[in-house]
């Protein structure tokens, strides 16, 4: 059976047009944003990717991908290739599911928990796509990432908002304890549709706690393992890092729309003096909805 070969050049606008004239003949349908040329020629798929500064790239999937990239550019390479996978700085490479969350550093906007599941086959087209921690990446390259990787990967996501947030946390519940049972849940989702045991979470708190904050949960993922950064060693993290940030994204931009005001990240004095110009606009009740209240922000905001 002959191996699957991944391919990825950049071009610009003008060598484009040629792929496309190429190709056009095994042109498919797809409905990603990003992605403005897809064709399948012979068992290889051609994508032609554009970021929000129209910069191109074309990547070739199949078993004559390699054939058909040097068409293009002479020197182009094998994703696949033992050099590029020996400098990988991901620990681990087999058929993983791995978690992350975002969110829990803002002061605005929802905690957002994915999990990802990635198999070994996967890692030369996420390295294609420079797939990265999302701490790394630019809210722009996590917004064109994010729409590929949902469509690519199976994954699992949940999102806890600021007013539910607040009631458990005036119920006694703390934040590890709200992120220990997200993380367990988003697992468990791809856990037992895959059954996959290679599973890691980026580390948040000891792992003896994680456990106890589950003592009184029926279903609990097992034999996980944690490590700190963990979206840098891991690809399935990497991918749910992503996946988690993009969903916090569309989350803050949707809170942006419905208020006409640019809401802001992180919990900055910028941040307070935005909440006290939103409380002027929309009053304290409505900031109580999309605000952690046990954030020292608030205690200064409503002096």
């Amino acid at each position: 059976m002959n191996k699957k070969e991944i391919v990825s050049i950049k071009i610009n606008e003008k060598l484009k047009d040629k792929i496309e004239n190429q190709y056009k003949s095994f042109k498919e349908e797809n409905s990603n944003e990003y992605i403005v040329f897809f064709a399948k020629k012979n068992g290889t798929s051609i994508t032609i990717y554009v970021n929000k500064k129209n910069e191109y790239k074309v990547t070739f999937i199949g078993t004559n991908a390699l054939k058909e990239a040097r068409l293009w550019d002479e020197n182009a390479e094998i994703a696949t290739s033992k050099n590029k996978l020996k400098n990988a700085h991901w620990l681990n490479l087999d058929d993983q599911i791995g978690s992350d969350e975002v969110g829990t550093g803002d002061f605005f906007g929802p905690i957002c928990v994915a999990a990802s599941l990635v198999r070994k086959s996967d890692i030369a087209y996420l390295k294609s796509l420079g797939v990265d921690d999302s701490k790394k990446l630019t809210d722009e390259k996590i917004k064109e990432l994010g729409k590929i990787l949902i469509n690519k990967f199976p994954y699992s996501q949940l999102s806890l908002e600021n007013e539910k947030y607040n009631k458990l946390h005036d119920e006694g519940i703390n934040l590890n304890e709200m992120k220990t049972k997200m993380h367990n849940q988003v697992l468990l989702n791809l856990k037992n549709k895959y059954h996959i045991d290679n599973i890691f979470v980026d580390q948040f708190l000891e792992k003896d706690k994680y456990y106890a904050y589950l003592s009184d949960t029926k279903d609990i993922v097992s034999n996980i393992n944690f490590k700190t950064k963990g979206e840098s060693y891991f690809p399935s993290v990497a991918v749910a890092s992503i996946i988690a940030r993009y969903s916090f994204l569309q989350k803050m931009e949707k809170l942006s729309d419905k208020y006409k005001m640019d809401i802001p990240f992180g919990a900055s004095t910028k941040v307070n003096n935005f909440a006290k110009k939103f409380i002027k606009t929309y009053g304290i009740d409505e900031l109580n909805k999309i605000v952690k209240k046990n954030f020292a922000n608030y205690k200064e905001i409503i002096k």
